[in-house]
């Protein structure tokens, strides 16, 4: 996949001057309310877009954020509202539309040299189109030749597992509950989806040592907590909610230790934009109270140091340790101490990239407080060892019993809206057994029990050809994934290739031999079938659930529903089949009936979902359940590993989003919160590395990243700026930086992309 370079990379063509300058402002604020005022001027919604969001994240008649996936207040908040869930639902109810006339005066080859911006402000979708390769150029295709096309393709191939099945973090229960269930029925696991490359360390992890793939908290949990340690999380731009509970616990008096290379906005001080006294008084509030600049990777020797501290305490004081808890609740305590004590101080601090004062520091904090939380991101996830790192998190709560009580446990934070729910409801290459003996037993199917591809294997099987058929639900893979060229490669080489969106993407001009586009409805639009209104639920981060429901006219009337358009797809694929998809699509209750008998903790759902804030799963380990192999949670005893550059002209680099983005859909070439505004083609250095690069600040240097199988990328003309980030480390925006990322560069734990630790060499530009 070729791109003309750009200074503005996948967002707006600028020739702009750029510059970077340090923001000295508090998060949120006016800031954000200036932003979403231009993003409603630019989508020409100055009465709708402000009127959607008195119905966001409003219990029973409202809907859900499409955006991330920070639980709602619990008190049932009129606005509770951000900036980027404004954004988001105003880029979805944009007026501009991508109809037939559309593709009628584009072709694909014209429309690959636009950039990824103008791809998706064109418009919203509206009907389904079909590729047609004389043409070159997406033609209009009815929905039952749609369908036809799918179910001709799946039906010739030789095998079910020659068909690969994409989920998008966006889908709600029911359309994912649908769409695994279909997956099983034609007879494969191969289901990808985007927590294998944002979170899937984390449910290893948390799987493997208190025995749920999920965190234990919600937001009571967080407003009690004496003491909560954020890892590698960038909260003001990817969960800009959580600020108000950050902002709440200082003023409680809790401790909040930001812990990321970068010192970011969401660590300093925010005025929340609901509270109008503040706005109209300028009057901020802190989010943390102390900041933590680790190197990429280097938390899990920063966890180990307050495990080190925890035993050194306890030698003179045996309380420090819940021992009743310890004795009831876990093993392999003994294995754990010994390995902590036999690590030196030296490589903690050397691992760390931070002082034996600051980790004893750290530790002591630890030993203080009578409830912590220990919450993280995609920069502790997307590692060579997140897996072994995760554990030492869980391993520090479990020294205290800081699992299963009020005011602690872990707390991933999720990405996408329903990324978790996702999950839940069955979408997973590997489900437990369980699982697909109780979808057996209900719905007379025989589900297959070999794992399934996830989004690297699948990348690899249709680069192989084994993989011929890739249906996606949602989201932009090719932009998402690692190694953009081989992603676009692999898709290329497939027979079909299907696309469910509400936008245009480059994920529809890199396609397989035959293409479809399907027009999904969003989650602000009416969605009416044959008994009326229809809702659908999601799970936050914190395992509630609630349901949403669209109010806004649909974008066409050609527009489907995820359900609809799954159900459809199965009954013309499996003609044969005893499930009732008819039914299915003419009222989501009868969905939610059959989650109800197969899905742990979903009894009674219909009824639990109309209450006025949705339900809780009942979690096993927030009982002190822990559902392991050893019936109890395990204290895991990874070795310390070597996270520094590995070569000393190396550099560890750490992609991320910028302040106006989300996943791979760019709003501008800003990133208010770092200073930097029009250009997003460039890398964050710290100056003393660029000194002895001789690189002087702002001027252009290529990149290369040396990948685990010993190939090379290449990155030319980026600007380099400095920025406080520890020696030895920088870090760079995606998806323009995913081309450094080799196919080889993935987690051996957790199959995840090491979008957080690639090892790079910057020059002067040639």
């Amino acid at each position: 996949m070729s791109r003309r370079p750009r200074q503005g990379g996948y967002g707006p063509p600028t020739d702009r001057g750029w510059s970077q300058r340090p923001y000295h402002h508090p998060a949120a604020a006016w800031g954000a309310a200036m932003s979403v005022g231009k993003v409603i001027a630019r989508e020409r919604e100055p009465i709708a877009g402000p009127l959607a969001t008195l119905k966001m994240n409003h219990p029973i008649a409202g809907y859900d954020c499409p955006g991330c996936a920070w639980p709602d207040d619990q008190h049932g908040l009129r606005l509770d509202i951000c900036e980027n869930g404004m954004k988001h639902v105003t880029w979805e109810m944009t007026h501009k539309r991508v109809g037939p006339w559309f593709f009628a005066a584009h072709t694909v080859t014209e429309l690959a040299e636009w950039t990824d911006f103008e791809l998706e402000d064109a418009g919203r979708l509206t009907d389904p189109m079909v590729y047609d390769a004389d043409l070159d150029k997406y033609v209009p295709i009815s929905w039952d030749a749609a369908f036809a096309l799918i179910a001709e393709e799946l039906r010739a191939l030789p095998t079910p597992d020659a068909a690969t099945f994409y989920t998008s973090g966006r889908l709600s229960n029911e359309a994912s509950y649908l769409y695994q269930l279909f997956m099983r029925e034609f007879g494969t696991n191969n289901m990808p989806d985007c927590s294998n490359m944002c979170h899937e360390a984390s449910g290893r992890a948390l799987n493997a040592s208190i025995g749920t793939g999920k965190g234990t908290t919600d937001l009571s949990d967080w407003a009690e907590a004496d003491l909560l340690l954020l890892l590698g999380v960038n909260a003001a731009s990817n969960a800009p909610r959580m600020l108000t509970s950050l902002m709440e616990m200082v003023k409680h008096g809790a401790q909040v230790v930001h812990v990321n290379p970068l010192v970011e906005a969401a660590a300093t001080r925010t005025i929340v934009p609901h509270d109008f006294l503040d706005m109209a008084l300028l009057r901020s509030s802190p989010t943390g109270t102390w900041d933590l600049q680790v190197r990429p990777g280097g938390d899990m020797a920063m966890m180990r140091a307050i495990a080190k501290v925890v035993f050194e305490a306890a030698d003179t004081d045996p309380g420090v340790l819940d021992n009743e808890f310890i004795a009831a609740h876990t093993t392999g305590l003994e294995q754990y101490r010994a390995l902590v004590q036999a690590t030196s101080w030296a490589d903690l601090v050397e691992q760390s990239g931070l002082t034996e004062q600051q980790l004893r520091r750290l530790g002591a904090l630890y030993v203080q407080s009578d409830k912590t939380i220990i919450s993280w991101c995609l920069g502790v996830a997307q590692h060579e060892h997140a897996v072994d790192m995760i554990r030492e998190f869980a391993n520090v709560l479990l020294l205290r019993g800081n699992i299963g009580r009020p005011g602690a446990g872990p707390s991933p934070v999720r990405g996408h809206s329903n990324v978790q729910g996702n999950r839940t409801c069955g979408i997973d290459h590997h489900a437990p057994t369980g699982l697909l003996d109780a979808l057996d037993a209900h719905h007379g199917i025989t589900c297959p029990r070999t794992p399934g591809l996830d989004t690297v294997g699948s990348i690899a099987a249709m680069h192989r050809g084994d993989v011929q058929v890739f249906v996606s639900l949602g989201g932009n893979f090719v932009l998402a994934a690692p190694d953009t060229d081989f992603t676009a490669a692999a898709l290329a080489r497939c027979a079909l290739t299907v696309q469910v969106s509400t936008k245009l993407n480059r994920s529809h001009l890199v396609h397989g031999r035959k293409a479809l586009i399907l027009p999904c409805l969003g989650r602000t639009e009416r969605d009416i079938q044959r008994d009326g209104l229809q809702g659908q639920t999601v799970e936050d981060a914190m395992s509630m659930v609630h349901l949403s429901v669209g109010r806004k006219k649909p974008a066409s009337e050609n527009l489907r529903s995820e359900p609809e358009i799954i159900a459809r797809m199965a009954r013309a694929t499996l003609p044969h089949s005893r499930i009732p998809w008819e039914e299915y699509t003419a009222n989501y209750d009868r969905i939610r009936d059959d989650m109800a008998v197969v899905l742990p903790g979903f009894a009674d759902f219909n009824e639990l979902i109309r209450k006025p804030l949705g339900f809780r799963i009942p979690q096993p380990a927030r009982e002190r359940e822990f559902v392991t192999g050893s019936g109890k949670a395990e204290f895991s005893s990874a070795p310390l590993h070597d996270v520094r550059p590995p070569a000393a002209d190396m550099l560890v680099l750490q992609t991320m989003r910028s302040h106006d983005q989300w996943n791979t859909t760019i709003y501008a070439n800003n990133d208010r919160y770092r200073g930097v505004k029009n250009i997003r083609e460039l890398i964050f250095m710290n100056d003393a590395d660029m000194a002895e690069r001789g690189i002087p600040d702002g001027s252009l240097v290529d990149i290369v990243s040396t990948c685990k199988d010993g190939s090379q990328r290449e990155l030319r003309s980026y600007r380099a700026i400095a920025y406080n980030t520890p020696k030895g480390s920088a870090a760079g925006y995606m998806p323009e930086m995913n081309v450094l990322i080799g196919h080889a560069d993935y987690s051996a734990q957790s199959d995840q992309p090491l979008a957080k630790s690639i090892n790079i060499r910057v020059t002067p530009a040639r």
